[in-house]
C-alpha cells in the first residue's frame, strides 16, 4: 500500500496440484521450492528453498532395526563412491556410513539403527555424499510437495534397539523443522517412567 501500512493478505482457495510429486529436471544445478500456506493466525505466507544440489526422499521404509529410504539427487551426478553418511548432531565426529544404491539420479540406501544407538541417545542428520568423500555433501530432504512442515505430518513408527551401555532405546526417522530427514534415537517410554 503506497504510503500507508502494510497488511496482511488472507489466503484464499489454493490449487496446489503442481506442487505434489513435482519432479524438477535439476538441469538448473539447484532446486528453488515456494510452498504457500496459511499460518495458524490465518494470514497467507509463503515457505521457500533454494538447495545446490539436492537430495529428495521419497519413501521410507522400516523393516526390523533399520530403515530404506528411496531418493533422487539434483544438481550433482551420483558415483559408485558415493554414500549416505548419518552425523551425530551434537557430537560432529561421530559419523556412520550407509552404502548407496544408484540408477541414474535414483538412489537408496539402509541404515540399521543399531550402530547409532550404540551412542545412546539423540538425533543423527542424513548427508548424501553423491560422489564420496571429495564430493559435496548435501542434506536429505523432503521438499518437493504440497505440505510445508513435514515434521507433524510425515511421521514413522519407532522400534526397540538393544544396546550394551545404554539398555533399550528406541529409534526411528522423522523430518526437523526445515523438513530435512534425521534419525532420533531416545529412551523408551518404559524406561522414562522407570527412571531410567
Amino acid at each position: 500500500v503506497a504510503g500507508g501500512e502494510p497488511r496482511r493478505l488472507m489466503p484464499g482457495v489454493n490449487d496446489l496440484r503442481s506442487l505434489v510429486d513435482r519432479a524438477p529436471s535439476g538441469s538448473r544445478g539447484h532446486v528453488a521450492v515456494r510452498i504457500p500456506y496459511a499460518t495458524k493466525q490465518g494470514n497467507l505466507s509463503v515457505r521457500s528453498w533454494l538447495r545446490a544440489p539436492h537430495a529428495e526422499t521419497g519413501e521410507i521404509e522400516i523393516s526390523g532395526t533399520a530403515m530404506t529410504v528411496r531418493g533422487r539427487v539434483y544438481g550433482t551426478a551420483l558415483a559408485d563412491t558415493g554414500y549416505v553418511e548419518a552425523v551425530r548432531r551434537d557430537e560432529k565426529d561421530a559419523v556412520r556410513r550407509a552404502e548407496i544404491t544408484a540408477d541414474g539420479p535414483e538412489f537408496s540406501f539402509t541404515l540399521p539403527y543399531g550402530p547409532l544407538a550404540d551412542r545412546g541417545a539423540g538425533p543423527w542428520d542424513l548427508w548424501l555424499r553423491p560422489v564420496g568423500e571429495s564430493g559435496p555433501r548435501v542434506r536429505l530432504a523432503r521438499l518437493l510437495d504440497d505440505v510445508p512442515d513435514k515434521k507433524a505430518i510425515f511421521t514413522y513408527p519407532v522400534v526397540p534397539c538393544v544396546t550394551e551401555e545404554h539398555g533399550t532405546l528406541e529409534a526411528g526417522p522423522y523430518y526437523t523443522l526445515d523438513n530435512d530427514l534425521s534419525v532420533r534415537v531416545r529412551e523408551t517410554a518404559a524406561g522414562k517412567g522407570a527412571g531410567a
